[in-house]
C-alpha cells in the first residue's frame, strides 16, 4: 500500500495557477503583455527622440563653440594691433616731447 504524501509534496497540483497571474485567462494575459510591449516600445521611441534631439543639440554647440573660437581669434588679433598703435602713438608724442 502506497504512503500518502504531503499535500502539496511530490505532486504537481494543477488545479493552481502561479501567482503571478492569478485569475487571469490567456486573453487577459495576452493582453498585459502586449500593453508591457507598447508601453516599453513607447519608451524606446522617446528615447530614440532624446538622443536624435541631444545630437542635434551636439552638433549645434559644437559649430557654436568653433565660430566663437575664431571670433576670439579675431578680436585677440584686433586688440593687438590697436595696442601695437597705441604704443606708437605713444612712442611718438614721447619723441615729439624730447625735440620740443
Amino acid at each position: 500500500m502506497a504512503q500518502a504524501a504531503a499535500p502539496g509534496v511530490g505532486k504537481i497540483d494543477r488545479k493552481r495557477r502561479p501567482h503571478y497571474i492569478g485569475n487571469m485567462n490567456n486573453n487577459d494575459t495576452q493582453q498585459t503583455a502586449d500593453q508591457a510591449l507598447n508601453g516599453l516600445e513607447l519608451r524606446v521611441d522617446e528615447l530614440i527622440r532624446t538622443v536624435e534631439r541631444l545630437k542635434e543639440e551636439n552638433r549645434t554647440l559644437r559649430v557654436q563653440q568653433e565660430n566663437l573660437a575664431a571670433e576670439r581669434a579675431h578680436l585677440i588679433e584686433r586688440n593687438d594691433m590697436a595696442r601695437g598703435r597705441v604704443e606708437a602713438m605713444i612712442n611718438r608724442l614721447k619723441a615729439l616731447e624730447q625735440s620740443a
